[in-house]
């Protein structure tokens, strides 16, 4: 077998790898024993065919195939340990040629990370301040979210929750046909067709109107842009929205905890507040680390980038599934498919790699540890806060595959929470 070392780039070492004629043919030696005993050839038991029987019988590009899906992992782990390399993933193979066999193998290397003077970085933390405004649309979202919807005798208006039957069809194919529906009467909405909403106003209970809607071309669903809809609907029972007064004892509705409107809003305001912070907050944090990479030289495999991706993809599954809704569907519905979505989470997960790396190298050269101590607290924290289940989850937690993920993720936080203090106390120091 002979070696050469073409180039390293990226955090990836590049070899050419041609195998000995000898080494290939015991290969090859080693699969007829393994496949003469599972493929039947006429006129031999199993296991009975001479090598040159079984080559004519199944081709010896089958049997070569075999070989070197045999050979090369093999070869080309003597190769990276021959060159003194240290690979992080699997080796990628490409066959270069088979007479003689010639392969090339891409192995990724640790990644490198050269930091700037993160101790000098200045970030700058936003102030929070809640407007009177804001607080006067909050509280009129609670005043909408406890309004009633009580039966009118009138002419349908905007805003009005109105129950009808329903025909329709496009082309003269079915399109909704439902009884008993229930739609809230809403300029402009969009669904089931633009101007729907319009053609119900006016009418009353018990009257029926007939009418047709085109689609415009511009619609989001392509199986309906340009098509024309005739509906008929008639009205069955009609609703209007009242809202309760704004006073002491809708106060107490919301919560017991507040015997005044004055109380209720004050809370409001500190609700607000604590949601402003949190968002500053979290808005200083990703400046804090991204003034960090934007300073620091990093060099990864894009093996890291795939990884990535497989993770992000992994956990949006997941949050699907919980939706009742499969990858698959997902897809389908988005009219995309896996790779135009992996195409999509790329620069997400360069991103991720490269503040992931700048953050452990950060965290390396701070020497900062989590102790066994550090992990249980967190344990337990989440333990506290799930609803059921939680011995199961206390259990799941302690695996020794879950226990290094904990501690890499109070690592982070603990990274970033000195680099944050770092930010502020440069900017202190200016003053």
């Amino acid at each position: 077998m002979k070696v050469t070392r073409d180039k390293t780039e990226n955090s990836q070492v590049f070899l050419t790898i041609e195998m000995d004629p000898a080494e290939v043919d015991g290969s090859l030696e080693s699969s007829y024993h393994r496949l003469v005993k599972r493929v039947s050839v006429p006129g031999f038991r199993k296991g009975k065919a001479p090598r040159a029987v079984l080559e004519r019988h199944i081709g010896r590009e089958s049997l070569l195939d075999d070989a070197l899906d045999n050979l090369l992992p093999q070869a080309c782990e003597e190769a990276i340990t021959e060159q003194e390399i240290e690979p992080i993933a699997q080796p990628q193979i490409e066959i270069v040629q088979t007479d003689p066999v010639v392969f090339k193998a891409t192995v990724s290397i640790k990644p490198t990370v050269e930091l700037g003077d993160y101790h000098q970085i200045r970030v700058e933390r936003q102030s929070v301040e809640v407007a009177e405004n804001d607080v006067d649309a909050a509280m009129e979202g609670l005043h909408q979210q406890y309004a009633t919807w009580e039966p009118v005798e009138r002419p349908v208006q905007f805003d009005d929750l109105v129950t009808f039957d329903i025909e329709s069809s496009i082309d003269g194919e079915p399109f909704i046909n439902k009884k008993e529906t229930q739609y809230q009467v809403i300029h402009d909405l969009p669904f089931p067709a633009p101007g729907f909403a319009e053609q119900l106003t006016g009418l009353g209970p018990g009257e029926e109107k007939r009418f047709s809607l085109q689609f415009p071309s511009d619609y989001p669903k392509d199986e309906l842009k340009g098509k024309e809809a005739s509906f008929t609907v008639r009205i069955t029972e009609m609703k209007e929205k009242k809202l309760p007064e704004l006073n002491d004892e809708f106060a107490g509705v919301v919560s017991p905890d507040f015997q005044t409107l004055v109380s209720l809003r004050e809370q409001v305001l500190a609700d607000l507040t604590h949601r402003a912070e949190e968002g500053a907050r979290v808005d200083f944090e990703e400046r804090v680390v991204q003034a960090v990479v934007d300073i620091s030289q990093v060099e990864f495999p894009p093996v890291l980038v795939e990884m990535e991706i497989n993770r992000l993809l992994d956990r949006q599954s997941r949050r699907l599934q919980m939706g009742g809704l499969k990858m698959e569907e997902y897809l389908t519905q988005a009219n995309k498919t896996e790779e135009e979505l992996r195409e999509e989470l790329h620069p997400l997960a360069v991103q991720r790699v490269t503040q992931s790396l700048v953050l452990d190298r950060v965290a390396d050269q701070e020497k900062f540890e989590v102790g066994d101590t550090e992990i249980d607290d967190e344990i337990e924290n989440i333990v506290k806060g799930a609803t059921e289940d939680k011995e199961e989850l206390r259990k799941f937690l302690e695996t020794s595959q879950t226990r290094p993920v904990i501690e890499q993720q109070l690592m982070t936080q603990k990274t970033i929470q000195r680099l944050m203090e770092m930010a502020e106390s440069q900017k202190g120091g200016d003053a």
